[in-house]
């Protein structure tokens, strides 16, 4: 439903949900309506729908249902652990200086709360290679960390971490990783079988293309009970509401519109029918030609203002985020104007921010519905402001 006037490059913010994914949450609401009781009340049919949902993520991610929650998105899953791990006076949590702001917000209250300190790992960007990543978190490690957030993609930079390596070291070490997924599932195959993160969040309206204000939450079994919910309501003394305390606890806030959620497997089937590939993997053939898209709207905008790459390509999902040098000393006031100037004047939509004191960068999403020429019209549009 984006506007035919508009080139949205920014999928990675809030994602763009399909026209088929629209008309099945409203299906949903329709029922809703229709007869609230039944349908909201977790004792009678409510949980059996939220199950469905939960064993169709728990397929996409390689997960046991019983280990996966249901959050309104990946900063709620931070929220929830966050406040949840028994911090003490002198501890320290590890994030990174790409980390997604919101949560950082989030560790930083919950580490002031406690007496504890959040200590940031540097990772540079540009930047080579992962070895890099593994370095910087190394040397930011010490015997006073006792947890960190790592996201799997990186919000503003829109590199792809060395989780499976960040969450070895970690581990050797003693230390709980919580990874921020947010744009991982329908960018990037997954599997937390293989990973063993102690927890794993992401949203589900953002590569998945679901309805927005939907995101499960991976705890670890043997750590479950020690996870709240950003709020306590019936769950957490009432039988009924889900087969373990966990579940039971997330599975109901409050009154809510669980539609977001129970069309999400009518989302994830119209991405695996748009590129169909055999193999377990659904959207393999999506995340392919994403990526393949991302690299060439890159390669086309590097080439127009004569850039470096920033990252390698192997980094790369489907999101890559380009500094702008002529950009680098501009004031925030100008930052902006020049975010203005391509809406209004250009009608893109994307992200431009200042990244660090050197680098203002420009970010690009690829989808589906995004093309090449879009990305050579941007190059275009940025050589004429730069």
């Amino acid at each position: 439903m984006i506007r035919p006037d508009l080139d949205f490059l920014n999928h990675g913010s809030f994602g763009a949900t399909p026209r088929c994914v629209l008309e099945d949450q409203r299906r949903w609401q329709t029922l809703l309506e229709e007869d609230p009781i039944e349908f909201l009340a977790p004792e009678r049919s409510l949980l059996p729908k939220l199950d469905l949902v939960r064993k169709t993520v728990a397929n996409e991610i390689h997960a046991s249902p019983q280990d996966i929650a249901f959050v309104r998105n990946a900063t709620e899953g931070v929220n929830a652990v966050v406040r949840s791990w028994p911090l003490r006076s002198g501890d320290e949590i590890l994030v990174t200086n790409h980390g997604y702001n919101a949560c950082i917000n989030a560790v930083g209250q919950a580490a002031d709360a406690a007496g504890a300190s959040v200590v940031t790992a540097n990772i540079p960007f540009p930047i080579r290679d992962p070895e890099e990543v593994l370095q910087a978190i190394e040397q930011s490690l010490t015997p006073r960390t006792n947890w960190m957030l790592i996201d799997h993609v990186t919000s503003p930079t829109g590199i792809i971490l060395p989780v499976a390596e960040l969450i070895e070291l970690a581990h050797s070490k003693n230390v709980r990783v919580m990874v921020d997924g947010a744009h991982a599932p329908g960018m990037l195959p997954l599997n937390l079988d293989e990973l063993q993160p102690d927890y794993y969040t992401a949203n589900h309206h953002k590569w998945w293309c679901g309805p927005k204000v939907s995101g499960f939450l991976f705890v670890k079994e043997d750590i479950q009970n020690e996870v709240l919910p950003s709020i306590i309501s019936h769950g957490a003394n009432t039988e009924g509401y889900g087969p373990s305390q966990f579940q039971s606890q997330f599975n109901w806030p409050g009154t809510f519109d669980p539609s977001p959620l129970l069309a999400l497997p009518t989302a994830i089937d119209f991405l695996a029918g748009l590129y169909p590939t055999d193999g377990p993997n659904r959207l393999a053939g999506l995340m392919r030609h994403n990526h393949e898209l991302a690299v060439a709207g890159r390669r086309v905008i590097l080439e127009k203002l004569n850039l470096p790459e920033p990252a390698p390509e192997s980094m790369l999902g489907s999101l890559a985020t380009i500094p702008i040098p002529a950009w680098g000393n501009h004031s925030p006031d100008r930052v902006r104007a020049i975010k203005d100037t391509l809406r209004s004047k250009h009608h893109f939509e994307l992200p431009v921010f200042r990244f660090d004191t050197a680098n203002v960068c420009l970010r690009i999403s690829a989808q589906a519905y995004n093309t090449l020429e879009q990305y050579e019209r941007l190059a275009d549009a940025v050589a004429e402001l730069s």
